[in-house]
């Protein structure tokens, strides 16, 4: 870990306070009253707790800069309360506990691909590919002739995720899915 002065912490940067503790930066912002000392305030997560608070630091004392990986992995199967994931490159297995994944793993089929980002062999972020594509399973039949305007109904996915979706599509669909918001983008070239 590299030192760093408070003043050079940027958004979005991972740091170790001198507790120990993980804090990501959300925000900052630099008063310089006068000829008065500089006042730094940085909105920061604890990515332990995930707190979200607002610290008055110096900005000449350091923190430790803490290095992160992020790797690709691949998620294999379920085991209990833990979903095994596996680095394609060197095949070591991470389980990542449910309440870690929450309803993400939704969108992911057994050998697709997330990130997870890593700090001194510990879990700390997971992250989904921004569209996927799924198969419905279960669905109410679709209505001929219906358009992308029409109503929509509920459709079950193959991973048991539920969305919503027009009504001309069908059980045995295929079709992309946006990951933040958790809605339908259209159908998928393959059957």
């Amino acid at each position: 870990m590299a030192d760093i002065k408070n003043i050079d912490i940027r958004k979005g940067m991972v740091y170790v306070d001198a507790d120990g503790q993980l804090f990501q930066c959300l925000d900052r912002d630099l008063n310089t009253p006068g000829n008065w000392r500089a006042i730094l305030y940085l909105k920061v997560r604890n990515l332990k707790t995930g707190s979200i608070t607002q610290n008055r630091v110096k900005p000449d004392d350091k923190v430790a800069l803490a290095y992160l990986e992020t790797k690709n992995m691949q998620y294999s199967y379920r085991e209990g309360d833990d979903f095994i994931f596996m680095d394609p490159e060197t095949f070591e297995q991470l389980p990542l506990k449910a309440a870690f994944v929450e309803d993400q793993i939704k969108y992911l089929r057994e050998n697709d691909i997330a990130q997870v980002t890593i700090y001194e062999g510990r879990p700390l972020g997971f992250q989904l590919p921004q569209t996927v594509e799924l198969t419905v399973v279960e669905t109410e039949p679709g209505i001929k002739g219906a358009t992308a305007a029409a109503q929509y109904k509920p459709a079950t996915m193959e991973t048991g995720l539920v969305i919503n979706v027009p009504s001309f599509i069908n059980a045995g669909d295929v079709i992309k899915i946006d990951t933040e918001e958790g809605k339908y983008l259209g159908r998928s070239a393959q059957k």
